[in-house]
Parts: structure tokens; sequence; C-alpha cells
């Protein structure tokens, strides 16, 4: 079932006024109570307490089929390796994996929508348990499309100066050009793939692409569909990191100089720019990182992912947020409670091509 919504209380670097009319805005009319399966835009609380979620549960449903595979770094005409603003302290990797669930409901010959995860296979678990149980959910509310999950390993590290760091806090379309132009295509041409599907394919319409993801990675979700809204819609981001985690050597520094922190930052990156068709669900956890630094040092995990909702909510957008209670950065029981909610409110609307 879907949890339970409770107004969280405004931290001081947002407005009261701002945040008072996206509270009310998710409040149900006087009189009326919420649905019990309605998944909601808005702002939520979750904890301290926490259980999985049924649907996020082995239920003995028919399985899909799991594949994987690899690619090498070098061969990529996008992130080779060998990009100037990585530090040699830092490993690259020489391959990187990656993992495809196809669900069972998953009709070889038509064009699947798909759920690109990153740090693959991050969390893989929980997604292919809610497509068994989801994709044939007798509650047409709470039914998943049957889109194929591709989870893609990073190219390695972590933070400024790494090959993950290039690839997920970087405020360009390089990663969504990755995913689209090399590793789409390595999906659809694997040998073992193929022999499974003969006729598999994925929509090229950009409703039918979503992608998740958590830290650093949850941060490359939105800059995905920021700058690729042509190619990526549907937005999932986890204690996403809106902060200043762009290489000091990018040339991205001088259009973003603090990295995914514009977003909210006195640029006011959202909220400047016009209104993008996207769909974004972001997170954070009470105790996420740093969450007591001042803004000053533009690190503060908490702070940037509520003035990333109060941005998105400002500007318009259908969007999600979930403050959790009690718990830390990417942590694995906010995904257990909350997941198979976020799916079904990623894909409202969707209607294939």
């Amino acid at each position: 079932m879907p949890f339970r919504s409770v107004l969280h209380s405004p931290q001081p670097w947002i407005s009261r006024a701002l945040y008072v009319a996206v509270c009310l805005s998710v409040l149900p009319a006087q009189g009326q109570e919420p649905t019990a399966k309605a998944i909601e835009n808005g702002n939520f609380v979750v904890g301290p307490d926490y259980t999985i979620a049924a649907e996020l549960t082995d239920l003995g449903n028919p399985k899909g089929r799991l594949f994987e595979f690899k690619m090498a770094l070098a061969d990529s005409k996008i992130f080779d390796g060998t990009d100037a603003t990585l530090s040699p302290q830092k490993k690259v990797r020489k391959a990187r994996r990656i993992v495809v669930y196809v669900p069972n409901a998953y009709q070889d010959g038509t064009d699947a929508p798909i759920l690109v995860i990153h740090d693959g296979p991050n969390r893989l678990d929980l997604v292919r348990n809610a497509l068994d149980n989801l994709t044939i959910s007798k509650d047409a509310a709470r039914r998943l499309p049957a889109f194929i999950a591709i989870a893609v390993e990073n190219g390695g590290d972590d933070s400024k100066g790494s090959q993950r760091g290039l690839e997920y806090d970087t405020m360009s379309d390089r990663l969504a050009r990755f995913i689209n132009d090399e590793v789409l295509p390595a999906v659809l041409n694997d040998p073992e793939i193929r022999a499974a599907y003969p006729n598999i394919a994925i929509t090229k319409d950009p409703w039918g692409r979503a992608v998740m993801g958590c830290s650093s990675g949850g941060a490359a979700a939105l800059t995905m569909g920021w700058f690729r809204p042509d190619l990526f819609r549907r937005l999932i981001t986890y204690s996403g990191t809106f902060v200043d985690q762009q290489d000091d050597d990018a040339p991205q520094e001088a259009d973003y100089p603090l990295g995914a922190w514009e977003y909210h930052s006195s640029m006011k990156l959202i909220e400047n720019s016009e209104k993008k068709p996207l769909r974004i669900f972001t997170h954070v956890s009470e105790h996420d990182l740093r969450n007591n630094d001042p803004e000053e040092t533009y690190h503060n995990w908490v702070m940037a992912n509520e003035r990333t909702a109060a941005a998105l909510a400002a500007k318009g957008y259908d969007y999600r947020y979930v403050f959790s209670r009690g718990t830390k950065h990417c942590d694995r029981k906010v995904f257990e409670k909350t997941l198979a909610d976020t799916l079904v409110w990623m894909w409202q609307g969707y209607q294939p091509q």
C-alpha cells in the first residue's frame, strides 16, 4: 500500500510561504480523503520505522530472464577512461558490467519501455521483484508497464577526478549520449539477449525511458533528463548529490561553476530555465551526508535536496519528494519501503506509442 503522507517541518533555507504552498497543494480538498491507491505529487515523510513492501519481495510470480555482459571502456567513443580530468590516483575500470532484466510480461517484438539503473546492479533485486509482481497486478492503478531494467556499472572510483565522477557529476549531456548511443545498442545486440528475444526492441519514446540512481547516480539521473529530455523523461533520484562534485578542471565549470549545486543555487537553474517535459522523484535521508554543513560548503545533501524539491514545486513540475526519518545516505531500508510506490508513481500516465 502507498505510505501515508506527513508534512515535513520546513528547513530554515526554504521560504515558509513556498513550503506552505507546496504542502497545501498535496492535501485533499476539505471533506475529502485521498484514496488508498492514490500515488500523489508533493512532499512526503517516511519513517522512522521501516518494513519492506510486499511487492518488493518474491511472491512466487513468474520470473523474467537475467542477462549480463561487459563493455570495455577502451571501446567507447564517449567514456574511454582517458579523460584529461581524471586523477592518476583514482582507478578506472577496464570494463563495466551491464546487467539486464527482461520481465516475464514483456512480449518479444514490442517496443519495450526501459529503466536505466546507475551503479548497477545496485537495487536491481528490488526492481526485479517489482516487475514480477506489479506488471501483473490486478489493481490497474498499481500495474507497471513491462519495462526492461538495464543496470549499468560506473567506470570506477568516486568523486572529483574519478571516472564515476566524470560520468555522474558533470553537468552535460555526455552520460545521456553514452547510454543512448552505446549502452542501448549493446543491449539489443548482445548474442544471449538476441537469442532469447530475436525481435527485442526498445522504445524511442522519451516518456518510455526512465533513469534511477542514488547519490551521484541520482544527480546523474536528473542531469540526463535535464540536458536530454528528448531521450529520457522519467527520473528517480535517491539521496541525490545535488552538490558541488563536478571536477574543477571540467570545461562545464565555465557555465556551472558549482556543478549540480546550480540546480538550486542563486543561479536558480531549475526556476530560471524553461520548464522541461520531465517527471521527477527526489529523496533525502534525515542523516544524509554533511547534513550540518553551512551553505558556503556547497556540500550539504539535505539542504541540496530540500531546495531542489522546492524549486521543482515552484516551477510546477510533476514531482514527488520523500524525506526519510532516522536514515542515512542511500539507506537500503528506504528503498525497501518506498520503491514500489516510487515506480508506480513514476510510470503513471504512460501510454505505449
